[in-house]
Order: C-alpha cells, then structure tokens, then sequence
C-alpha cells in the first residue's frame, strides 16, 4: 500500500492530535488556572490558523500551491514534522503530571530544567512550531502559510502569558534565574 505524502501528513496529525487527547487524562490536579481572559487571544490565533491550515479550506477558497515540494521535498518535510512531533512528546513525558492544556499551577507544581527543558523553556510549542511551519511549507498555499504564522503566533503569545503566570505564582526568585539560562523557544545552536 503507498501513501501520497498528503495522506502521510493525515496520518502523522491525526496520530499525535489522538494520542494527546488520551495522554489529557494523565495531569496532577490542577491548584490555580489563570484568568480565561488571558486564553482568549491564543484559542482564537490557534484556533482560526488550524482551520485555514486544513486543505478543504485552501480548496474552498480557491488557493492554489504556491509552489510545488515534490514527492521526495514532501516526505522530508513530514519526516520534519514527526521529528517535531516527537520532541512534544519527550518534553510531555519528561514534563510528567505537571502538563496542562491550558496555563494553570499543578500539585507540587516546580520547574522542570532538565531533559528537552534545558534546550528551551517551552520544548513543546517549539516542537510544535516546527511541525506547523513543516506542514505549511509542504501544503505550499497561501492559506497554510498564513494559519501557520496564526498558530506561531497564538504559541508565542501562549507561552509569554505562562511565563508571566509561573513567575507569580513560583516566584521571580525561581523562574527568573532559569529564564534568564535558558530560550525560549529556539535553542542555542551553539555556544561561546
């Protein structure tokens, strides 16, 4: 059986989209969550962009590729995208019961520093990231491109409004000296 590489970025998606869901149950108990207000303006870039990366959408519109990945560009760009998948879930597993979807403080709640956490501050949004922008580069229209800049955006808001949130609720004297050592979405290549 061969898979077009569409049908193989389907699988990827649909696989890490399901495996996330069934991992949702597997939290600590969740003590503080911050204002709705403050999840308002990612939802809706995340949301918004997720919807004009989907093909149906750039069809409906009438977007045409913009250029075209080939087969072999295409499936090296899903292999992109599965490794950026797989960096969510190292930093998942590693992060333990303290993930959440949304910003919130967990039981026992610290900072994690170590395994993916010591490369960038927010390893699953970049892993994230990397596999959007994979996706929307080898969709090639200009409605991919655009949700995909919608989602980097909505990610990046995200994390600031976590990052301001832990800093309260773990303290500056924590979070800050950890801030300051590590990025916060892309990691030093290398180091002086």
């Amino acid at each position: 059986m061969h898979f077009g590489p569409r049908a193989v970025f389907a699988i990827i998606w649909a696989a890490w989209v399901a495996s996330w869901i069934v991992a949702s149950w597997w939290s600590a108990r969740t003590q503080k969550r911050a204002a709705r207000s403050t999840e308002l303006l990612y939802h809706v870039l995340i949301g918004v962009g997720a919807v004009l990366m989907t093909p149906w959408v750039a069809r409906r519109l009438g977007a045409a590729p913009l250029w075209n990945a080939g087969d072999f560009g295409s499936y090296l760009l899903a292999a992109a995208a599965l490794a950026g998948l797989a960096l969510t879930w190292w930093a998942r597993i590693h992060l333990g019961r303290l993930w959440s979807s949304v910003i919130t403080r967990k039981e026992n709640h610290r900072i994690v520093d170590s395994g993916p956490y010591a490369l960038v501050r927010h390893p699953i949004y970049t892993g994230l990231i990397a596999a959007i922008l994979a996706s929307a580069v080898a969709e090639a229209t200009a409605t991919a491109l655009i949700g995909a800049a919608l989602i980097v955006f909505g990610l990046w808001v995200k994390a600031r409004a976590e990052e301001r949130f832990l800093t309260g609720e773990l303290g500056a004297d924590s979070y800050e000296p950890y801030r300051r050592r590590v990025p916060m979405l892309v990691p030093r290549l290398w180091r002086r």
